[in-house]
């Protein structure tokens, strides 16, 4: 009789979805993002590779580095500007389910980096010679992401972010929109 009720409640509990909880605090994340800084996505994107570690209440640590590529015209000439940064900070859970399974979060935190102008080289192909020097940045970040689970290591970000950048003789406003995977483990 004992092994018909353990094999009525061994099919009862199959028969129910098991989910498994998200957002435990301490769990770590990998992320990768890409994404665009103006309309045109062939010239003018970024890669970011993150780390998260969660704390409570759905919030989380950031440790990203960053890679930023984009062109500026000059007469007829493309002048390449990359950025490379790292930054750390904090998001917070702004709206969510019960089940973690879509949540809306804002990030602030603070970058540090280098960017180089036409990858170093101060003379163009006309004779112009560029005034602008590369420099060492730091500044500011701010983060607001669309997080939805695929599965419970799975989860799928849309990023709309912004920079404010000290030390560059760039623009110091730097919008940008992505997209992003991440790995819980």
């Amino acid at each position: 009789m004992m092994r018909y009720i353990f094999a009525v409640v061994l099919a009862m509990l199959s028969m129910t979805a098991v989910q498994a909880q998200r957002m435990l605090p301490k769990q770590k994340g990998l992320e990768i993002n890409a994404g665009m800084l103006s309309k045109e996505i062939s010239d003018n994107y970024y890669l970011n590779l993150t780390l998260t570690v969660n704390g409570k209440n759905g919030n989380y640590w950031i440790w990203g580095a960053e890679y930023t590529h984009q062109f500026s015209g000059y007469r007829d000439v493309q002048i390449p500007l990359e950025t490379y940064t790292g930054e750390v900070g904090y998001s917070l859970q702004l709206l969510g389910d019960a089940r973690k399974t879509v949540t809306l979060n804002a990030g602030l935190t603070a970058v540090a980096g280098y960017e180089t102008i036409n990858r170093s080289e101060a003379m163009l192909p006309d004779g112009s010679t560029i005034l602008d020097k590369d420099n060492f940045v730091y500044g500011t970040g701010g983060q607001l992401t669309l997080e939805t689970y695929l599965s419970d290591r799975f989860v799928l970000l849309l990023q709309g972010r912004t920079k404010v950048l000290w030390g560059t003789n760039l623009k110091q406003f730097r919008p940008s929109a992505g997209i992003g995977l991440r790995f819980n483990f």
